[in-house]
């Protein structure tokens, strides 16, 4: 059922990317995969609009960089773990800053391939920053 999805990944453990700096105690880190990248994907277009980005200047200190998500996504798309199509989709649907509604029924394979590609970034991410890990869900 859709909605069981859609609720499905908010359950998730929070990642940390970077856990191994300690010297920050107040790094916030993140809830799921879909949290990192949506936060990536603000970032990004911050930085295309000019912004000045600094590590850890801004309201909320996350325990990465922008860039070590999309190194995480490059280097699944290299092993084949995810193709252009799952990038395509996070791209889109990160710059509206929404995951896709299954609801509807133009987005539902959106959604699906939302859904694959965030599953298989999540794992990265955790073994990056030694992030909390699952508990009785199957991983890819």
């Amino acid at each position: 059922m859709p909605g069981q999805d859609a609720k499905r990944h908010h359950a998730s453990p929070r990642i940390m990317i970077g856990a191994a700096d300690r010297k920050r105690p107040a790094t916030q880190p993140f809830r799921s995969a879909e949290d990192a990248w949506l936060w990536t994907m603000a970032a990004l277009r911050a930085r295309r609009e000019g912004a000045r980005y600094t590590a850890n200047r801004g309201l909320v200190s996350r325990p990465c960089e922008p860039d070590d998500v999309v190194r995480c996504l490059d280097a699944l798309y290299r092993r084949r773990r995810i193709d252009l199509v799952h990038a395509r989709i996070l791209r889109i649907w990160g710059e509206r800053q929404t995951a896709p509604n299954p609801a509807y029924a133009t987005e539902r394979c959106d959604f699906r391939l939302w859904r694959e590609a965030l599953d298989r970034l999540e794992w990265p991410l955790r073994v990056k920053g030694s992030g909390r890990r699952h508990h009785g869900r199957n991983r890819n």
